[in-house]
């Protein structure tokens, strides 16, 4: 079964995707950010609030470099000690290159956990380099992607062609619903959605209903 990911800004949104279908949370505050570090408090209330995993940003400020690394670091931790146990993060340098210090240093303080690297990809300057860079680092299991920098509309042509390689692929940004059929013929079995589960828009919290509609797509779509 294909893998439905959800942005979550809350234990409300958190319950809506769970009960629409949704395998797993990304938890992220301040959207108008593209998406920063929640609170401790709203980790531990979203982790009471449902069973299926949840995965926590790591970033302080909009764009993709790390910031002040040492309060990088200290919100980890504070991440870790509220409860989070897998994790979103990835941080590029000026050039467009991967910041191996800084995500090193992130990698190395939630020690061993599972994580995402995300959209950084559709931002840096080689996307193989990239890859190739963070190939190995402990706990990546995921890569979230649209391919391009605008979404997966531009970047659809170059996620067919990624799908090999040890990390998931993990499609987000712009995905619609008649991006599936191309998207699941080429192997590729992880799709992310934010507004997509939001009909009203950011101000409204998540649909369940919404949900559900990319449940039942994928699981059709999956069995065919």
């Amino acid at each position: 079964m294909a893998l439905l990911e959800v942005i979550a800004l809350d234990a409300r949104d958190a319950a809506a995707a769970e009960e629409g279908g949704a395998d797993r949370v990304e938890l992220v505050a301040d959207m108008a950010a593209d998406g920063l570090s929640p609170s401790p408090g709203t980790i531990a209330a979203v982790l009471a609030a449902v069973d299926i995993p949840v995965r926590v940003m790591i970033r302080l400020t909009d764009g993709f470099a790390p910031g002040n690394l040492g309060e990088l670091v200290r919100r980890t931790i504070d991440l870790r000690t509220a409860g989070a146990k897998e994790f979103v993060l990835g941080f590029l340098s000026p050039d467009g290159t991967l910041d191996l210090e800084a995500t090193g240093r992130i990698v190395e303080a939630i020690d061993g956990a599972p994580w995402t690297f995300h959209r950084a990809i559709d931002h840096c300057a080689d996307r193989t380099a990239l890859r190739a860079a963070v190939a190995d680092l402990p706990g990546l299991d995921t890569i979230l992607t649209a391919g391009a920098h605008s979404g997966v509309d531009d970047g659809i042509d170059t996620l067919v062609t990624e799908t090999g390689g040890p990390q998931r692929i993990l499609v987000g940004g712009g995905l619609r619903l008649d991006h599936l059929p191309r998207l699941l013929a080429a192997g590729i079995d992880a799709f992310h959605i934010g507004s997509a589960a939001r009909p009203h828009g950011w101000g409204e919290p998540a649909s369940a209903e919404a949900v559900t509609r990319w449940r039942a797509a994928l699981d059709v779509r999956s069995s065919v």
